[in-house]
């Protein structure tokens, strides 16, 4: 399949996605801080420099986007064009993720990955999700995910 946009135009668009501050992370983020919790942000000297970091519950939230990062949800596909690129890309993406995980988790830290899906979806209460994710930093489980899928 040929892309719809001339090289300029493709190049453009894909500058454009940002990799922090998204729309899901600034939903999560603000919903979080109603709810009284505190965090640094995109923490340096962190392996994967995870979006939301809670220094007082040792725990740290990444907030993948469902494309960029292969979630197997009804928001993902595998692009048509310029396939092989981009299931490299995927799985580079996956594997870099999951060397993060196991890096923080060696560190003590507890991680949660809270997917595009969960945040966006008009299937799951954005409250829903905010009251799992709030759940779980209160609580004792070190490794955990939220999908909307």
């Amino acid at each position: 399949m040929v892309d719809v946009h001339d090289a300029h135009t493709r190049s453009r668009n894909m500058a454009a996605i940002r990799g922090v501050n998204t729309q899901p992370e600034v939903r999560l983020r603000r919903a979080l801080h109603t709810q009284g919790f505190r965090y640094r942000l995109h923490h340096p000297d962190l392996p994967g420099r995870p979006d939301l970091v809670f220094a007082k519950y040792h725990a740290v939230i990444f907030v993948h986007g469902c494309f960029f990062h292969g979630h197997e949800c009804t928001s993902f596909r595998w692009p048509a064009t310029n396939a092989g690129f981009w299931r490299s890309k995927i799985e580079q993406n996956r594997r870099r993720d999951k060397k993060q995980i196991t890096a923080l988790t060696e560190r003590g830290w507890r991680v949660l990955v809270v997917w595009e899906c969960a945040v966006r979806s008009a299937l799951v209460e954005p409250e829903a999700t905010v009251g799992r994710v709030a759940a779980w930093l209160r609580g004792e489980q070190s490794l955990a995910e939220i999908s909307g899928a």
